[in-house]
């Protein structure tokens, strides 16, 4: 009797016990609320993406929250910065960070807030070769231990993008299998074709800034070596180029993303010029809309095409990285595999390179997955109805990472600014080497080598 009591007694303690729990749990879920995701990005592309992908999957019960704040005057990253070191709802669980400062995020400063990719369930060696991902945008997505932590969506592998009527007046023809032999590959059958052209009264390109993106990308080593300042023979030898475009009359002497520059690709300047370098996106984002029309025929529209450039190399993108202290890792893994490495035909990237994210009719672009571009139809007015992904998938493999660290956006915009004292002849090369390092010791404290 004493033992069945005993028994009673206990099985009554623990229900109650259990009871306790189930009600504290309940009352914790309560207090939770609806669960949520936290995407910090610069743009609204991303949380357009997101928009999509929940619309693909009526499973998926998160809500959104976007935080979205521009890249001008420097004011995303230090807020970035400080929602990645809190602990606060609002912490990011997807973060974004564009190529300018995206190596502080995944080799540098900060790169211990960056989640391994496997560390999310995404089987990353499969689908890395499955999606054929650019290699470059591997490397720079690749932490210091050797893991990979970022990946983009756009490929942004760099190409020659001319004029054909320009090109059939100095070579008879405008077929891209042609061109690409005057232009390149080196810069000597560069400047070759630039002496052809000035001969015809045409300039190559507008301004010294447009080659400066395939100089800089193509370097072997970049502006840090050993914690120290390093030039690369390839970088300095653009104090020449430019001088030698500014001498000879190559290019009508603007600045990139002023007007005048904006003004070439619709022949505004006085010197019509062949081409621009550069990825997709300053076709589809910056010439068309700069052409002067917006139909074959009106403008400049229509009169362009693409072809593979002298120096392999890349210039812009975004990529998609995961907070590491995110509470959702097994969500956040699926919602970055479908953005980087799905390649099939409901992935993020196919939607994107074939204009239909938001139904038909799009912007057609290139996407860091070769597979998805070869299955796609890269066909564009813009380009005369040339394919562009037929030179854009090779681009994104000539192009590297390796020579890339977190302060190339400072460093550039230094070393450019003194190029173009040189090129314009107020100072000597010496001088001009000088003034170089030493304003980067002075804003950034990094000696030179």
């Amino acid at each position: 009797m004493k033992r069945s009591l005993k028994i009673l007694v206990t099985t009554m303690l623990i229900v109650c016990i259990s009871l306790s729990l189930f009600a504290a749990g309940t009352k914790e879920a309560a207090s939770e609320g609806p669960k949520v995701l936290n995407l910090w990005s610069f743009t609204d592309e991303v949380p357009k993406m997101l928009e999509q992908y929940k619309a693909l999957h009526p499973e998926f019960d998160y809500e959104i929250k976007s935080t979205i704040i521009a890249t001008t005057d420097g004011a995303y990253q230090p807020a970035l910065d400080q929602a990645l070191m809190s602990s606060a709802a609002n912490a990011p669980d997807i973060f974004c960070a564009e190529s300018a400062f995206v190596l502080k995020y995944t080799q540098g400063d900060a790169a211990q807030y960056a989640a391994p990719y496997k560390d999310l369930g995404i089987d990353v060696d499969k689908l890395l070769k499955s999606a054929d991902i650019a290699p470059y945008t591997v490397e720079i997505g690749t932490n210091k231990k050797g893991q990979l932590v970022g990946l983009g969506y756009q490929a942004t592998g760099g190409a020659f993008i001319y004029r054909r009527s320009i090109a059939k007046a100095v070579w008879g023809t405008d077929d891209p299998a042609v061109i690409k032999t005057k232009v390149g590959p080196g810069w000597d059958k560069f400047y070759k074709a630039a002496a052809d052209l000035k001969a015809k009264g045409f300039g190559i390109v507008s301004g010294d800034g447009d080659v400066w993106h395939a100089i800089e990308g193509s370097s072997e080593k970049g502006w840090i070596v050993d914690g120290k300042l390093y030039i690369d023979p390839a970088r300095e030898a653009f104090l020449d180029q430019a001088l030698l475009l500014k001498q000879k009359g190559y290019h009508n002497d603007t600045r990139d993303w002023t007007d005048a520059w904006f003004g070439d690709m619709k022949d505004a300047n006085p010197m019509k010029v062949f081409g621009f370098f550069g990825p997709a996106w300053l076709i589809n984002y910056v010439m068309a809309g700069n052409s002067g029309g917006n139909a074959p025929g009106e403008g400049t529209y229509g009169d362009w095409a693409v072809c593979e450039p002298p120096v392999g190399f890349f210039w812009g993108g975004t990529w998609v990285l995961a907070n590491t202290n995110s509470k959702h890792k097994d969500v956040v893994g699926d919602i970055i595999e479908w953005i980087t490495l799905d390649s099939s035909k409901t992935g993020l990237q196919y939607y994107w390179a074939n204009g239909t994210l938001n139904g038909p009719g799009g912007t057609k672009d290139t996407v860091a997955s070769g597979t998805v571009m070869k299955m796609s139809d890269g066909k564009l007015p813009f380009l005369g109805g040339q394919n562009m992904f037929d030179v854009f998938v090779p681009a994104g493999a000539f192009a590297t990472g390796r020579n890339k660290n977190q302060y190339d956006e400072a460093i550039n915009m230094i070393w450019r600014d003194q190029v173009r004292e040189y090129a314009q002849g107020n100072k000597t090369r010496a001088k001009t080497i000088a003034d170089f390092k030493q304003q980067v010791l002075d804003n950034l404290d990094i000696a030179s080598l």
